[in-house]
């Protein structure tokens, strides 16, 4: 990955994957997202198998796919916060929207990512779309302990910085501030796919099932037997890939024009 765009003074790199089309033909553009890492050491390696993901998705439904790496993960600067991370997000979007072959974006998350793809599509009408994927309802499971999130982010080495975060009440409260489920309201209008594992034992499934059912139309689909790490689960990929199959043709909504 090379560097893309700065979010807030930070350097962060990703992948664009191009479809092969004619001069000035425009295309439909996706951010994938990746979630929180799941192994000690884990940040560098958190998006390494996701550009082959967007590079089948330009490849064989002929969308833009950009995949970023959170601030702290994969070569990107600074230390992880979840609104840090919700900052990134917005700024991959809007980056990947100032494209001039782009016609169009939406966000796809997997893990804590798809939890952050809600809130931001919540907070930028311009996004036409958002399919969460293992996804998170809330993270307060990560706000009743703070200290011991803070300390194993450091062992995942997504925080470098001995002294960060200066404030950490402020680092603290984000993460009761950042409420995927009470975000979904504002996407409504929108397109949203939620898939989610069976047996996942990261994030219940009930969560999924939450989400959906406060949108009211999402397309919600349950992947039996499927854990969390439903990037390398090809049944969720290929709900995915279908899912933005059927958006390409389907008509932009009032909050996207």
């Amino acid at each position: 990955m090379e560097p893309l765009f700065v979010s807030n003074g930070l350097s962060i790199v990703g992948h664009i994957a191009r479809p092969r089309k004619a001069p000035g033909r425009t295309a439909p553009g996706v951010v994938i997202c990746h979630g929180y890492p799941s192994v000690v050491e884990g940040g560098g390696l958190s998006a390494r198998s996701f550009p082959e993901l967007a590079d089948r998705i330009s490849n064989e439904l002929g969308w833009v796919g950009l995949v970023f790496c959170f601030r702290g993960c994969g070569g990107s600067d600074g230390d992880f916060s979840l609104g840090g991370w919700m900052q990134d997000l917005v700024g991959a979007a809007n980056f990947l929207g100032e494209q001039e072959q782009v016609s169009s974006v939406s966000v796809v998350g997997f893990g804590t990512g798809g939890g952050l793809a809600i809130c931001a599509a919540a907070s930028e009408p311009a996004v036409r779309a958002v399919g969460a994927i293992g996804a998170p309802a809330d993270f307060d499971d990560w706000a009743n302990h703070p200290r011991r999130l803070l300390q194993h982010s450091r062992d995942l080495g997504i925080i470098g910085d001995r002294s960060y975060p200066a404030a950490f009440d402020q680092w603290s409260r984000e993460l009761r501030d950042i409420r995927p489920i009470t975000c979904v309201d504002a996407i409504r209008d929108r397109p949203f796919l939620v898939v989610h594992g069976s047996d996942d034992d990261a994030v219940p499934v009930f969560d999924g099932r939450v989400l959906a059912d406060s949108h009211g139309a999402a397309d919600l689909r349950i992947i039996e037997g499927g854990a969390h790490q439903l990037r390398h689960d090809p049944r969720a990929v290929a709900i995915l890939l279908g899912w933005l199959d059927r958006l390409r043709d389907r008509p932009t909504t009032s909050a996207t024009s």
